[in-house]
């Protein structure tokens, strides 16, 4: 209330300065006059407040919190009863997740809100929606009260985001939960039962808002202690409920070619080059900088030309998110009918698919091996994203390249089983340990997609300098080719 007096004092003296310049005020003595804070709401509303200004859209919690208020002016919850109205599909059932209600908050009794009254102020997805009735903290403000929760599950209780942003049309929540970000990596918490401080700002929900900067307050902000309590990569890691800059309320761009700045690649980026001081010799989560061409060990000497290769040039502005958060829907093959839509939130860029081309439940196995045969695979993203013709163009590409990259894999591994043994170890920069970290990255799932040209330089090129290092006979098979050669500066010094 204090800060809405302070706003009242501006408003005045800002009025006051307009009168006396225009001489235009009725009666000096009333400069501003401040509206009640709130609007009581209607008793069946069971305490919620909706909106103080329905012609404006102004809630009754933006009259205090202004920058909330602003940002989620430019969200679709927003405009979510016009968008409802305007939808061939309206009905009464589709109300509750377009209004304020009992979905997406606590409050258990369905009978609440726009459903209890039929009252216009509480039209779209307000604050309240998430944050619950806020009568109580605009009666007697105090921090901690009304504080949403960002678990988000699809059993029987449910809460958040599952309550609407699921169902056969809007998976969300069943096809992230299906999904390695739907829960913490169990991995993080194996050595002491507490999160590991190195691996917790991308596998703890809590930790890498934590790490994003994000310091908002929420039900589960103080309970990751322990695997039982830590939240996985959770909607709200990757979506500001409040609103951002971004489409989709996405926290960081998709299009961004700055591993620092894009979305995906604030955590798929760990270990991309070699750790010399460590003493592993493979990378962990390289697939940003793959994507971006600045991935692996080149020999000294040798410079990747194509900076953003392969799929990260301009014709896929959409980067990761082009093949990995594809949307269609999936029809039945004998009778046409509609089964589901498929939203991509399971971030598979080419899933096993049923007969129907729905993905299956099961994808990898837990070495990352995909689980059905490549002829069962979707290659709809490909063709979506209009990069290739048709999926057996893109299928019989991705074949080529997967058959490529395996068999020089093989020979460069067969040459780095003949590098002195002296030349591994924390600590040792050699040339092959920059060939075996290579080679790892290469037989990561994904990799030979991810930037198909530089992986087969990077492997080729490694060969040659195992040649030149230790005089180990480079099989011709490892050979750079003429399409190296393109792709690739070799100083005159190598």
């Amino acid at each position: 209330m204090q800060r809405l007096q302070m706003l009242g004092q501006w408003r005045g003296s800002a009025l006051a300065g307009l009168c006396f310049a225009a001489s235009a005020c009725v009666d000096e003595k009333i400069v501003y006059r401040d509206g009640p804070a709130f609007v009581a709401p209607p008793a069946a509303a069971a305490n919620f407040l909706g909106y103080h200004d329905e012609t404006t859209n102004r809630t009754t919690c933006g009259n205090c919190h202004v920058t909330q208020q602003g940002k989620w002016e430019q969200t679709a919850h927003r405009d979510a009863w016009a968008t409802l109205q305007a939808s061939s599909g309206a009905g009464a059932s589709c109300e509750g997740c377009h209004t304020v209600s009992n979905k997406g908050n606590a409050v258990t009794d369905a009978n609440v809100g726009y459903t209890a009254t039929k009252d216009s102020r509480y039209h779209d997805v307000q604050c309240e929606s998430c944050h619950g009735p806020g009568l109580d903290h605009v009666t007697a403000p105090a921090r901690g009260q009304m504080l949403a929760s960002v678990h988000a599950d699809t059993g029987a209780v449910t809460n958040g985001c599952a309550e609407c942003h699921s169902g056969t049309h809007h998976p969300f929540v069943e096809e992230w939960r299906a999904s390695r970000h739907g829960r913490p990596n169990d991995h993080t918490f194996a050595s002491t039962g507490e999160p590991n401080a190195s691996c917790r700002g991308c596998h703890v929900g809590q930790y890498v808002l934590a790490a994003w900067g994000v310091n908002t307050n929420y039900v589960e902000k103080t309970g990751a202690t322990n695997l039982a309590n830590s939240e996985g990569v959770t909607c709200v890691v990757c979506h500001d409920p409040h609103g951002s800059a971004f489409p989709k309320q996405l926290r960081f761009a998709v299009d961004a070619k700055d591993p620092e700045t894009n979305l995906c690649a604030k955590c798929h980026q760990r270990r991309s080059t070699p750790d010399w001081s460590g003493s592993r010799d493979s990378p962990h989560a390289p697939q940003g900088p793959l994507v971006f061409g600045t991935a692996g060990w080149w020999p000294p000497g040798i410079e990747f030309l194509e900076t953003q290769s392969t799929h990260g040039t301009e014709a896929n502005p959409r980067l990761c998110a082009t093949c990995h958060v594809q949307r269609y829907n999936v029809t039945d093959a004998a009778t046409g009918q509609f089964q589901v839509t498929v939203v991509g939130h399971r971030f598979l860029a080419i899933p096993c698919v049923d007969a129907n081309g729905r993905p299956t439940a099961e994808q990898k196995d837990e070495d990352g091996k995909r689980l059905c045969q490549v002829t069962s695979v979707s290659f709809k993203g490909c063709v979506n994203s209009g990069c290739h013709s048709s999926e057996t163009t893109a299928r019989s590409a991705f074949v080529a390249v997967e058959n490529d990259v395996a068999t020089l894999v093989a020979l460069l591994d067969g040459m780095i089983a003949q590098v002195p043994s002296n030349q591994f170890g924390a600590g040792k920069v050699t040339v092959g340990r920059g060939a075996k970290f290579n080679s790892e990255m290469a037989k990561m799932p994904g990799s030979e997609v991810h930037n198909p040209f530089m992986i087969k330089a990077l492997l080729r090129y490694s060969g040659v300098a195992l040649n030149q290092t230790y005089g180990i006979p480079l099989p011709p098979g490892l050979a750079p080719t003429a399409s190296d050669a393109k792709r690739v500066r070799v100083s005159s010094s190598h």
